[in-house]
């Protein structure tokens, strides 16, 4: 089985969103000879790179080359910074790109992520769509935007893409997490006003009854390295003692490690559950990996219903390593 792998190169990044997971008291790097280990140490399936601006490492062009040789499908996810600083010819090799968004208009979006970032977001996404390559809006749904995610679609809609949706994880803050209501809402106004796409959001497959929904990645088909040099189940688990140095010794086998078993396991309270145990990281930061999902209706008996026209699929290769949402306002 090869695996999609996520790699932060750095957690540095010119921005300081207030929502953002990613540890910030130290600069923590990965090297381009750890992306090599990564590489030689399981099958890879695609690498996605992300956690702070990849544009930032020193050898950030060097991995990219190194990637690409291998034949390796290759994403990232950035806030513009890092097409900023390539040329043509190397953006035009990305298999895909993503860039964050969180509203719909320019003065919210700035004011929440910092003056000018709109504006260097829509001229790298323009400059994508010139050059062919397929890009995607990524948002985080949070408690002060779940409301706008419509619009934000149709924004991403304007150049030619579609609106991935993660929802909010609480990894240093609980300031943004949405109330059950909230989540299952701002779905009701997503299915309302947009196609569906694709989903491995647990407890939406669950209540949509995705046809062969297995449950995310996490734990499974994913590997995910931090810029300190961890190996997680998932870019929000909150702890790991598994290094670079047992992804060599385990090889594909790192999915037998505990970290990676408990990510895959469902817990007592969800036998039988269609959400298969609902999003592992999301259960492991509220503190309790035997609880149900806080977002699973089937563990609340409440019944959600919600009719949402699909849209054609796409050619995803993040979707299989996250637990997200992908729309389309066309």
């Amino acid at each position: 089985m090869a695996f999609s792998v996520g790699i932060g190169l750095t957690n540095e990044c010119n921005l300081r969103c207030p929502h953002c997971y990613r540890p910030d008291g130290v600069i923590d790097r990965l090297t381009l000879d750890d992306v090599r280990r990564v590489c030689e140490a399981i099958p890879v399936r695609s690498v996605n790179l992300g956690v702070g601006e990849n544009g930032l490492h020193p050898e950030y062009e060097a991995v990219l080359e190194y990637l690409w040789a291998r034949g390796i499908r290759t994403s990232i996810t950035s806030n513009s910074r890092s097409l900023d600083v390539l040329p043509d010819a190397a953006v035009k090799r990305f298999h895909s790109v993503e860039f964050s968004l969180d509203f719909p208009t320019e003065r919210e979006h700035d004011a929440f992520r910092g003056p000018g970032n709109w504006q260097g977001v829509m001229e790298a996404l323009e400059r994508c769509a010139t050059l062919g390559v397929p890009v995607t809006v990524t948002a985080v749904m949070m408690s002060v935007n779940a409301t706008r995610l419509p619009e934000l679609a149709r924004v991403a809609a304007t150049v030619g893409a579609s609106l991935r949706v993660n929802v909010y994880q609480p990894a240093k803050t609980d300031r943004f997490t949405l109330t059950y209501a909230a989540f299952w809402e701002a779905f009701r106004r997503l299915a309302g006003e947009t196609r569906l796409v694709a989903t491995t959001e647990p407890v939406l497959a669950a209540v949509l009854g995705v046809p062969g929904f297995a449950g995310p990645g996490c734990g499974r088909s994913t590997v995910r390295v931090a810029p300190d040099g961890r190996v997680l189940p998932c870019t929000y688990w909150p702890s790991s003692r598994l290094t670079l140095g047992d992804l060599e010794a385990r090889g594909a086998a790192i999915v037998e490690a505990p970290e990676f078993a408990l990510a895959r396991e469902a817990p007592a309270a969800c036998a039988g559950c269609p959400c298969r145990g609902g999003c592992a990281g999301r259960r492991a930061l509220v503190g309790d990996l035997g609880a149900a999902d806080p977002y699973c209706p089937f563990a609340r008996g409440d019944r959600i219903a919600l009719d949402w026209e699909r849209a054609a699929t796409a050619d995803l290769p993040k979707l299989g390593s996250a637990c997200t949402t992908v729309v389309s306002a066309t």
